[in-house]
């Protein structure tokens, strides 16, 4: 079996003592594609480091974190779009998104900052990850003002409600399931459940939101296939479908 993890940060500090022996890991799981994210200019150097140290496992993506847009925000999409312009081939814009969790000081420049990675994305035919907490409201009023016939991404770590999902679905969006799909009395089963498979994709967010039983430690790339088989026992489908399915969709999404 092959998995992909379609969200993951193993160029993070967590993983700097043992890094080739998390990759290892990922590797004998059968995770052979890994999808990196960015945050902001102080995350690429290391982004780009993993890419040159494990060529054809890991691709990037280029984008500006939402809970790094400060009041420097412009200096910081002006980087990404360097990178998109660079010549180099990204899969995706992102880790781009609203995040208004904990305040929402920057909203305007959040907002601002989306906007212009969404249509980034748009000029280049590229997918989207969006990173959505505490905003789904924000960011579906967004995509309908910006009024695409179908957008192409993922919605990471998607913690809406099946009806949100729904929308998410309708619109052209495919769902980030990681570690929180194993909680007890997670909602994001239901999600995991009731959504088309085909529009499910396997992600870690590694080293956070590590499954169930790992939870409270650090999240790492080898613990895909335990959220593939929680995917599969929700459904009442084999492990093998949910791999087969979720890494043929990554592969399309992402033009892998």
């Amino acid at each position: 079996m092959t998995f992909t993890d379609t969200h993951c940060h193993l160029y993070d500090e967590a993983f700097d003592a043992d890094r080739a022996e998390a990759v290892g890991r990922a590797l004998d799981a059968g995770v052979a594609t890994l999808l990196l994210p960015d945050i902001d200019s102080t995350s690429t150097p290391r982004l780009d480091a993993l890419l040159e140290a494990y060529p054809g496992h890991f691709h990037p993506m280029a984008g500006l974190h939402p809970t790094s847009v400060k009041e420097d925000y412009e200096k910081e999409l002006a980087l990404v779009r360097e990178r998109l312009d660079s010549g180099r081939r990204f899969i995706a814009v992102g880790e781009i998104g609203l995040d208004f969790y904990w305040d929402r000081t920057y909203e305007a420049q959040q907002i601002d900052a989306l906007r212009h990675q969404l249509l980034w994305a748009d000029e280049r035919h590229l997918p989207v990850c969006l990173h959505i907490r505490k905003a789904h409201n924000e960011i579906f009023a967004l995509l309908r003002e910006l009024n695409r016939p179908v957008w192409r991404g993922v919605m990471h770590c998607f913690g809406g409600s099946v009806q949100e999902a729904q929308r998410a679905v309708e619109m052209g969006f495919h769902l980030g399931i990681g570690g929180v799909v194993t909680f007890k009395n997670a909602t994001m089963a239901e999600v995991a459940k009731s959504m088309p498979l085909e529009r499910l994709l396997l992600e870690t967010d590694a080293p956070y939101l590590s499954p169930v039983p790992h939870r409270g430690q650090r999240n790492e790339s080898a613990y895909i296939p335990i959220i593939a088989q929680r995917i599969a026992d929700l459904r009442g489908i084999s492990l093998e479908e949910v791999a087969d399915v979720t890494t043929a969709s990554a592969r399309t999404l992402f033009n892998l």
